[in-house]
């Protein structure tokens, strides 16, 4: 798979589209699924999707071929992710004129509704303890890979995801959608 990846990358480099889509492709629902869960919003999250594309194709010659592409390549989203957050709140709020209807193909309304409430919670943890807690239980990346993710030592990364799971489970609890966890 690391050559395939490789040779997808030197393909690329080399102007080769077809190798550009492949490599779209296959990673497109791990980057799309990350800036979905940290922005909260599909059409954000597809537009930051694609600038995080566009981010990784243009510095493909800085990757490292000894180190995993798919971290590096969510690294990248995820930075491009805590980016549009940032300038999102400075923008001042919108007043939604069109009220949203109701999915109706989601027929479990208390899945939905706790979807929404574990997005709103991690929308209002630290960047980089979101960032960790989703590339590990969302991306399932290793510890050591969520490390050169996110260029920080192993142990860092275990005490965010410790951290965010933490913050979560009081926010959920204070909010009354789960009952004590133990999560102290």
């Amino acid at each position: 798979m690391a050559d395939d990846v490789r040779e997808l990358v030197d393909r690329s480099m080399a102007g080769d589209e077809a190798a550009m889509v492949e490599l779209v492709h296959r990673y497109q629902g791990a980057v799309f699924g990350l800036c979905y869960r940290m922005l909260g919003d599909r059409q954000d999250a597809e537009d930051v999707a694609q600038e995080a594309f566009l981010r990784v194709f243009r510095n493909l010659h800085t990757w490292d071929p000894g180190r995993d592409f798919r971290p590096w390549l969510l690294a990248i989203a995820g930075n491009r992710c805590r980016s549009h957050l940032a300038l999102r709140r400075r923008r001042p709020a919108t007043t939604n004129l069109v009220e949203e209807l109701p999915d109706p193909a989601d027929d479990d309304r208390a899945v939905h509704h706790l979807n929404e409430e574990v997005g709103l919670a991690l929308s209002t943890i630290r960047d980089e303890y979101r960032r960790a807690f989703l590339l590990f239980h969302a991306q399932e990346l290793s510890y050591a890979q969520i490390s050169d993710a996110l260029d920080c030592p192993v142990g860092t990364v275990k005490t965010w995801i410790h951290r965010a799971r933490r913050e979560l489970a009081r926010r959920l609890q204070s909010r009354g959608i789960v009952q004590e966890t133990g999560y102290e």
